[in-house]
């Protein structure tokens, strides 16, 4: 017979899966030894259990952070979600077990390992929403918006709202490529989707020259004198730079500082 003690729950991956998952556990008076989606590479030692995903089951379990716990709980398990926190359905699940026995001071409990562990991850990933505002460059193509993001966390359901109020009137298209993922919008619609991968066309002489004028006025308000790689590493992290415009290496544009080839430098005048 399995031990059921120490059962591993496996879910769809969805949000609503999780929450069904704390449903079972609950109702079956039993303490799932690891969560997994069915995504992820499994040797699992343990005996399993396939939980089935439940709208009604999830959402008993969504109204109880709330009602149970606080709004700020629900918050941080939603936006827990999204985030790239090692093991973070577990981490999610611990934290409402403490919340239920808890209540609401369970959100302020920092020293918990539980609870610093997810508001951490929580404040990750706004943080890279907050610069992702900032940091997506889009390209024209045949009068469509494009850009490539490769953030570490799922930040799209975030920058929705961001960019379909700024751009209501145009078509873009935002590209996840760390998630496999897009945003797509068209006036006043927008859905995210899977798309494996993504090709786009070679830019027209339009885009280019786009391109050209945005590099000569991030190159023309640069001041030399005040030149502080490290402040500007601090401010806009390297690994954004892959699909900024104004980063993107021309060999006829590029320049550099002394030896240094980490960073973009500012060119020749």
């Amino acid at each position: 017979m399995p031990d059921w003690g120490t059962v591993v729950y496996l879910y769809d991956g969805s949000f609503d899966g999780l929450l069904c998952c704390v449903y079972e556990s609950y109702t079956r008076h039993e303490t799932p030894v690891d969560i997994l989606s069915a995504d992820e590479p499994q040797g699992i030692l343990y005996p399993t259990r396939e939980i089935t995903t439940n709208e009604a089951h999830a959402h008993r379990v969504y109204t109880s952070l709330s009602t149970r716990i606080s709004s700020e709980a629900e918050e941080l398990a939603r936006l827990g979600f999204l985030t790239c926190a090692p093991d973070k359905a577990m981490l999610i699940y611990r934290f409402i077990c403490l919340g239920y026995r808890y209540g609401g001071k369970t959100a302020q409990m920092l020293t918990n390992s539980t609870v610093c562990a997810l508001t951490n991850a929580v404040k990750s990933l706004l943080n890279e929403r907050h610069l992702l505002t900032g940091f997506i460059r889009f390209s024209e193509y045949k009068g469509a918006l494009v850009a490539k993001i490769e953030p570490k966390n799922f930040v799209l359901p975030l920058l929705k709202a961001h960019f379909c109020e700024r751009y209501a009137e145009e078509h873009f298209l935002i590209y996840d490529v760390t998630h496999g993922m897009a945003l797509i919008y068209t006036p006043y619609k927008a859905e995210i989707i899977p798309i494996e991968h993504l090709q786009l066309p070679k830019e027209d002489e339009t885009e280019q020259q786009y391109r050209k004028l945005w590099k000569q006025y991030y190159d023309t308000i640069a001041i030399e004198s005040r030149y502080n790689p490290k402040c500007r590493m601090t401010h806009m992290p390297k690994r954004y730079w892959t699909y900024l415009t104004e980063f993107q290496q021309n060999s006829s544009e590029a320049y550099k500082i002394g030896n240094d080839t980490n960073y973009p430098t500012l060119p020749e005048k």
